[in-house]
């Protein structure tokens, strides 16, 4: 229960980013005890007001209060000790350093003597954090580099909860989650609520945030246009705020039976990667859907990766039937015609410092190539205004940098890069991770459309209902195996699927 008083205030708040208004005259407020949910479509400005939150960004005019204090931090550091953390959209965590040292990422003084950092204190002070908050405890002396998205999640969130939060902000953190780790966040979410403390929680998951929160802000072109209590609202109620009309069409699949062709395109026997996967064999059809879904220690992240030659099988098979190759790496899965798009685009896909320009050209550098190797900029700008024009991607420009761009833009690119190609194979890592209500059911149309043009699709996903909406078979997988195959009909449903991954 909330105790009536405000903890944060923000009033008129602005931010600017060169001639863009990030954030007009925003107010909003938040009471100790309340789950807050922030929601718009991608652009609107809700990374950047939580940004201003934290310290990350100063805000150029309007005014914060914080216990009825003026509240203006210059950095994170200046939040933290406000009792304000946050996890971000993107990750946080330093690759090079043990998981244990980024949970104190920036305050390993208090572990310091005589210019050395204790390390034991540091690694008994982390796996007390994950105890205390009941977190999944990941290898505290092993480098967070290599480890998988949610395993990094977790990290900063921990690194989050150290500072003993009387505000914890959450950005798009669920989606990189796992069912079963995404019921630990919300008993999470709760034992906060109830020891006084809030939430601010940004997520595109319109029933989940209606179901986790207190009252919604919504946000449209970086301004405030509505405000709900949350048990009052539906969801095509947020929606229609957040879009500005109502939305209507199919996100899913209407069609109720699995609909592919014979043609096998791939064919994977006995697989296995150590540690991660291990006898893993299917058979993948022309213009089928074929879905992977598991709990966070499944393996479905992995059978991607392992599939486009990405790890290095301990035995088993990859083969690419319509080019009549096995595969063993990345480039000779490129040369047969296949596309694969990581979970983690930021570090494993794009090139985020990069431009618009490089960044949708480089998996056509072969195609765009013309006289003695020369790359005819002509080519490269022409490409890169119809991708940018077919996919409806805001940008300022082609020469723009990725990092400038919402997360929605940047998976626009990030799929429709491909999409460019002549493919055969198209293989999907949670591709609606990060994005809006919009751009979700956009991407889906994208992958109807591929699936009517005969692409074969592999679509791994930790939301259930994507796979159910989409899939023509799913793989369940528990601990590294595959369970349980289930074919769309009307045994299709969440109580099927859950049953065979606990």
């Amino acid at each position: 229960m909330t105790d009536g008083a405000n903890i944060l205030e923000v009033k008129g708040l602005n931010k600017y980013f060169g001639p863009t208004h990030a954030n007009v005259d925003i107010d909003f407020t938040i009471k100790r005890g309340e789950i807050k949910g922030l929601i718009g479509e991608n652009g609107s400005g809700k990374s950047t007001l939580i940004s201003q939150i934290a310290g990350i960004y100063r805000y150029d005019s309007g005014s914060m209060t914080l216990n009825g204090e003026p509240y203006a931090p210059h950095s994170p550091k200046d939040a933290n000790r406000e009792k304000i953390a946050m996890v971000m959209q993107e990750l946080g965590v330093v690759g090079t350093l043990p998981a244990g040292v980024n949970v104190f990422l920036g305050r390993t003084q208090q572990f310091t003597k005589a210019g050395f950092v204790n390390l034991k204190e540091v690694y008994a002070a982390a796996e007390k954090i994950f105890t205390q908050w009941d977190l999944p405890m990941p290898p505290l002396h092993q480098l967070a580099e290599g480890m998988m998205v949610e395993t990094r999640k977790m990290i900063e969130l921990a690194r989050a909860l150290s500072i003993d939060p009387d505000l914890l902000l959450l950005d798009e953190i669920t989606q990189s989650l796992s069912m079963n780790n995404r019921d630990r966040l919300y008993g999470l979410i709760g034992k906060l609520k109830g020891m006084g403390r809030s939430v601010l929680v940004i997520t595109h998951d319109v029933d989940e945030l209606i179901e986790i929160t207190d009252t919604i802000t919504v946000l449209r072109d970086g301004a405030v246009v509505g405000e709900a209590d949350s048990r009052r609202t539906t969801a095509d109620e947020i929606k229609r705020m957040m879009v500005g009309r109502s939305m209507s069409g199919e996100y899913y699949r209407e069609d109720q039976a699995p609909d592919y062709r014979e043609k096998v395109m791939l064919t994977v026997r006995d697989m296995a990667v150590p540690g991660e996967i291990e006898d893993v064999s299917f058979e993948l059809h022309e213009g089928e859907i074929l879905g992977f879904c598991g709990l966070s220690d499944s393996g479905i992240h992995s059978v991607g990766k392992a599939v486009y030659g990405l790890s290095r099988l301990s035995s088993g098979s990859v083969r690419m039937e319509y080019a009549d190759k096995d595969v063993k790496t990345a480039e000779q899965a490129l040369a047969t015609g296949a596309a694969y798009v990581p979970k983690d685009r930021d570090s494993e896909a794009l090139m985020i410092h990069a431009s618009v320009l490089d960044n949708i050209c480089l998996p056509s550098v072969e195609e765009l190539e013309g006289k003695v190797m020369y790359l005819a900029p002509g080519k490269l700008r022409a490409l890169t205004n119809e991708m940018v024009e077919k996919f409806s991607v805001r940008t300022t420009g082609v020469h723009q940098t990725m990092d400038a761009l919402s997360g929605g833009n940047k998976q626009k690119i990030n799929l429709g890069r491909w999409l460019a190609k002549d493919l055969k194979l198209l293989i999907l890592d949670c591709p609606t991770r990060g994005v809006d209500v919009g751009v979700k059911a956009y991407i889906y149309s994208l992958m109807k459309e591929a699936k009517k043009n005969g692409i074969a699709t592999l679509l791994i996903s930790d939301e259930l209902t994507e796979v159910l909406g989409m899939a023509d078979r799913l793989m369940v997988m528990k601990d590294g195996r595959i369970t349980k195959v289930i074919r769309r009909d009307e045994n299709f449903t969440e109580q099927s699927v859950i049953g065979a991954m606990i």
